[in-house]
């Protein structure tokens, strides 16, 4: 069984794989020992952490041989977050996924809008761009902003049939999964999971729920998202703090 299809199959509604997503080889190597089944990286953190910021300012070539240097240092399949697809058309897309899969990748995180935009892509364009990731035999995990910059005293009927309409057309595009990020009400999800012909990935946050009650809602994914990366540079900041206020033994673990 190739990666891919190893990480194809540990896609499981009620069963979700669990992500906890990493920003270069060390943390890779340190979530693989970790016990992970599949490694995942966020594109925020891998970003930052070089000084860029998200939203394809950190240039393909730095992200794949980000890719090159993590997918040698674990044994597991590796799933890249590869933005909006780097590229302009469906046919530049589907060059720059291909260098991912020449690259290592099992998979591929690709956004349904454009860098820096908020508007999502018409549906057709959307699914075009999806179409020719896909052809590269990745598995494609393929989110749908259609909750980001909603908030939850907003949500209505409209949003989930956004999400369901665009499920399908990325289906028969090709996608392997769908990923509908800053989405925390169960019962919305619940709905989602049973509607949709790919599985779902929703993205944790604090109030989300635990895996046991995502996994009830028919969730097949559980990403962190730059969470990790966070809380990593939030802890090395307090760590340094407390020592150039005089401690001397810093590595404080609670």
């Amino acid at each position: 069984m190739s990666q891919v299809e190893q990480f194809r199959a540990l896609h499981v509604p009620g069963d979700p794989l669990m992500l906890f997503n990493i920003w270069d080889a060390g943390s890779a190597k340190a979530v693989a020992r970790a016990g992970a089944r599949a490694i995942a990286t966020g594109s925020y953190g891998v970003a930052e952490a070089e000084g860029f910021r998200d939203g394809e300012d950190f240039s393909i070539e730095d992200a794949l041989r980000n890719l090159e240097r993590i997918v040698a240092s674990v044994e597991l399949p590796v799933t890249l977050d590869f933005e909006s697809g780097y590229g302009d058309t469906p046919e530049q897309v589907r060059a720059s996924v291909k260098r991912a899969f020449d690259a290592g990748a099992a998979g591929i995180n690709m956004e349904d809008r454009m860098p820096g935009e908020t508007e999502l892509l018409p549906l057709a364009q959307a699914a075009e761009r999806i179409a020719a990731a896909a052809a590269s035999g990745l598995f494609v995990n393929a989110r749908c902003d259609v909750y980001r910059g909603v908030k939850p005293e907003d949500y209505g009927q409209q949003h989930i049939d956004q999400v369901i309409e665009r499920a399908q057309a990325y289906a028969r595009a090709g996608a392997g999964g769908l990923f509908v990020p800053f989405l925390g009400d169960h019962a919305i999800i619940r709905t989602i999971c049973a509607a949709s012909p790919l599985p779902v990935n929703i993205l944790w946050g604090p109030g989300r729920g635990t895996r046991a009650e995502l996994a009830a809602c028919g969730v097949g994914r559980i990403s962190y998202g730059h969470g990790p990366w966070a809380a990593a540079m939030d802890w090395l900041a307090g760590q340094a703090k407390a020592v150039f206020a005089g401690e001397i033994v810093p590595y404080a673990r609670d």
